[in-house]
């Protein structure tokens, strides 16, 4: 049975400059050590627990931020200068510099319980979920 599909006139434009931007410079990512912040996220009863991936972050370089329910995980990996006298660099694939990862979980987060780890170049946040607020009614007199 066919597919209904609606027409699109700019359809054809696609195929067109498909082949117009193919590489007019050559960049070699492979080159450019780069550092990504992978998370895992998961939630029990009324508490998110974040595992982070941190690998050659000291602890007194990282820092965590919550403000209400958005998380920003930050650190800095600092270049070890270990050049002797003789020896030259002919390559260097470790990365070198700050990195940060934000995200934003569904709920608020209670700052006052939320808690820190950090082991083996993963970082572990334990993050409670801030009790709602009860309403309160009012008596008309």
């Amino acid at each position: 049975m066919a597919n209904i599909t609606r027409f699109d006139p700019f359809n054809d434009m696609d195929d067109l400059f498909k082949g117009l931007f193919v590489r007019p410079m050559r960049f070699d990512f492979d080159a450019v050590p780069q550092m990504h912040v992978k998370v895992d996220v998961t939630r029990a009863d009324d508490t998110y627990t974040v595992k982070a991936e941190m690998p050659g972050v000291k602890k007194e370089d990282i820092q965590v931020s919550i403000d209400g329910n958005q998380v920003t995980i930050s650190g800095e990996v600092k270049k070890e200068k270990e050049e002797k006298k003789g020896e030259e660099v002919i390559r260097s694939e470790r990365y070198f510099g700050k990195v940060s990862r934000s995200f934003t979980l569904a709920q608020d987060i209670d700052e006052a319980k939320a808690g820190a780890k950090y082991s083996d170049g993963v970082l572990q946040l334990t993050l409670p979920v801030k009790a709602r607020s009860t309403s309160k009614k009012l008596m008309v007199s």
